[in-house]
């Protein structure tokens, strides 16, 4: 069982729950579904101005339900490659999501969980809570993108101990590596996660969407990526954002893009 909640604060800010607590929050199709229809809303809305996945009871995501992986095995190749590509249809659409994505971790994350974390452009975490690559343990391999998007975050040497071992990493040994946003306290995660996406909400959101982007795409070539900042710079320059900043600084007060927002998309 999934749950969207909708939280009105500095900005708006959709809060995705995995409720699946009998399985330590396994990942599910409609758990997926949810979470892929709650990114398409959150894309569409101007309103919202961030998304934070988070799960009841105490630990973020136990990865794959491996009952019904074992289903699978049944499935002719291109069957069990269909299967995957639901969540690899997931994780595109948080990377792809011109909002921010924050992901609020409590107890920690293993297989696909870390795999959906990592997806996230920002990760905190409770300060004991742990991260275990586990596929190796039931004789499979990293999927959801993470032997990419963990791999953006920490030395290929860290990397491959953890997806070769499965053994647990915690939280505050990633933070010092780089790999998290920021530690929070045992069960204050969520509120960590709520106070920086309310932060962000007081910014350009536009112009950080574009960031994003940037951010996202910076594999390329030097040249294909400076010219995709060139075309996002000549476009930023034009926007109601870059007016309210500039102009904020040339009349030496505060940007309200809070404002600029409304008056724009009302």
């Amino acid at each position: 069982m999934s749950v969207l909640a909708y939280t009105l604060d500095q900005g708006d800010r959709l809060e995705v729950v995995n409720a699946n607590t009998a399985q330590r929050n396994a990942l599910s199709p409609e758990y997926c579904a949810v979470l892929t229809d709650a990114l398409a809303r959150a894309a569409d809305d101007p309103a919202i101005t961030s998304v934070i996945l988070r799960a009841e009871d105490g630990f973020f995501c136990s990865g794959g339900d491996l009952t019904m992986l074992a289903g699978r095995r049944d499935l002719s190749r291109a069957g069990r490659l269909d299967a995957i590509e639901a969540l690899h249809d997931v994780i595109r659409a948080i990377i792809a999501c011109p909002k921010h994505v924050i992901a609020a971790v409590e107890g920690g994350a293993a297989g696909a969980g870390v795999s959906l974390a990592f997806a996230c452009d920002m990760v905190v975490a409770a300060r004991d809570a742990a991260f275990s690559v586990a596929y190796v343990r039931v004789g499979l391999v990293p999927d959801g993108g993470l032997t990419a998007t963990l791999g953006r975050n920490l030395s290929q040497a860290m990397l491959m101990r953890m997806a070769l071992s499965g053994d647990p990493v915690g939280a505050e040994r990633l933070f010092a590596l780089g790999a998290l946003t920021d530690l929070a306290e045992p069960g204050a995660a969520l509120a960590t996660a709520q106070a920086l996406a309310n932060r962000l909400a007081t910014g350009p959101t536009a112009t950080q969407g574009t960031i994003k982007a940037l951010i996202n795409a910076r594999d390329a070539t030097l040249t294909a990526q400076m010219t995709r900042e060139r075309e996002a710079m000549a476009d930023a320059l034009a926007s109601p954002e870059a007016a309210e900043g500039i102009g904020a600084f040339l009349d030496k007060r505060r940007p309200d893009f809070a404002a600029c927002r409304k008056r724009h998309d009302g």
